[in-house]
């Protein structure tokens, strides 16, 4: 009995992909770049999530998606600002390969039958999946840069389990289509292709990708000319935004970005003063620092400056992307420990005036116990400004910035006994 093949649907008969450069080859060469540079945005992204420390990180109750709890480490004191800067710039880097590699996979995304067979069943989920789920991380990441929340639900929670399910669909697509991405790119050879000009350009072979024009249109440009378009928007997008991660001169040409370059009062902020509800009032003359521990001490700023002070020069990056290096002083954290009769402390539970979920945040033993680690009063030489946490803020080396406490109002020391 012969087999029946519906036709498409009207409007599907009415789609038409003509363009020339599309085929296995040029999406594989798209694919391989993918498949080279996500894993790390990925890994960057979790570890970025795990620095927060149990159960601090937004959402805190991830159910199995849980990561293996370990105490994030305060050395190298970039290291943060390491994870997070490739995590944010990479990401920008890579939109336009995106874009890019949806154009050329545009065609499956309209292909008829959409089923032909359980494995194809599959192919076809993991693509969408992939697909809708890279467009997601990609939209809400960009706009949380933006501080652009018009999607109306947390950023954190959002951007977390749609990341995994990124991954799930980005693995299942690599395992199904590593082995035509292999045969695809031996077809033809990439150095000759970067040589062949327009007016030479012509389709790839037909085959049953469903990726190469039944009916191509002439070109309009080579395929080394796509590949230096897509390129050269990596690097421009690259160059446009590296800098607020990377400091130095590239700093003044992030333009694309909202903490790129810096202000007037000396280097980027997240929240503000005002923003935060701090007032004068709750800051001046009448602040207290209190410290618990073995027993409680209550600190004026005058007695927190009248300690022996220590000065460090730490980054403190954020999860935007953007970081800062500045000249910290203050009080080190170890010793306000010892004031309160904790010498071994096993953690430290700082909380500042500020409301909200990043009100609070706990350190583990090492952070507390870095050299480096301070109730900073200070910074360049200057007493802390209202946006910078006056009248004291913690600055913890390799610490994400969220929680580099600002407007301290007490931090609870427990013994590791």
């Amino acid at each position: 009995m012969a087999c029946v093949t519906t036709p498409p649907p009207r409007v599907l008969r009415r789609i038409r992909f003509r363009s020339p450069l599309r085929g296995p080859w040029l999406t594989s060469v798209l694919g391989v770049v993918l498949l080279a540079c996500l894993p790390l945005v990925i890994v960057t992204g979790l570890l970025d999530y795990a620095a927060y420390g149990p159960g601090q990180g937004i959402p805190a109750d991830v159910g199995w998606l849980r990561l293996p709890a370990f105490d994030w480490p305060t050395r190298p004191a970039w290291l943060f600002q390491l994870t997070q800067g490739l995590h944010v710039g990479l990401g920008l880097v890579l939109a336009p390969v995106v874009l890019a590699k949806l154009w050329s996979v545009i065609p499956k995304l309209f292909a008829w039958p959409p089923v032909r067979s359980l494995t194809h069943a599959l192919e076809r989920i993991s693509l969408l999946l992939l697909v809708g789920s890279t467009l997601f991380e990609f939209a809400t990441g960009i706009l949380n840069i933006q501080y652009d929340y018009v999607f109306g639900f947390s950023f954190y929670t959002g951007h977390y389990i749609g990341a995994w399910v990124f991954l799930a669909s980005f693995v299942t697509h690599v395992a199904l289509k590593l082995p035509t991405t292999v045969r695809a790119l031996r077809s033809r050879s990439l150095r000759r292709e970067l040589a062949t000009s327009r007016e030479d350009t012509v389709p790839e072979p037909p085959d049953d990708t469903g990726l190469v024009a039944t009916d191509p249109a002439p070109p309009t440009l080579s395929r080394r000319g796509l590949l230096g378009t897509v390129g050269g928007g990596a690097l421009l997008v690259g160059l446009l935004t590296a800098g607020q991660s990377t400091g130095g001169p590239l700093r003044d040409v992030a333009l694309l970005l909202p903490r790129g370059r810096q202000p007037g009062e000396g280097f980027p902020v997240n929240r503000t003063a005002a923003a935060a509800g701090i007032t004068a009032e709750s800051t001046g003359a009448s602040w207290r620092l209190t410290v618990t521990g073995g027993h409680e001490l209550v600190l004026t700023r005058d007695d927190l400056l009248a300690l022996p002070q220590h000065t460090a020069r730490l980054p403190i990056a954020c999860v935007e992307g953007w970081s800062t290096v500045q000249t910290w002083t203050g009080v080190r954290l170890r010793d306000l420990a010892t004031l309160a009769g904790i010498p071994d402390p096993a953690s430290a539970s700082v909380t500042s005036l500020e409301r909200g979920p990043f009100a609070q945040a706990t350190l583990n033993s090492g952070q507390v116990t870095d050299p480096d680690s301070l109730l900073a009063l200070r910074v360049n030489g200057e007493d802390l400004n209202p946006d910078h946490g006056f009248p004291a803020r913690v600055v913890v080396p390799a610490l994400p910035g969220v929680h580099c406490t600002k407007w301290v109002r007490s931090i609870a020391f427990r013994s590791a006994r």
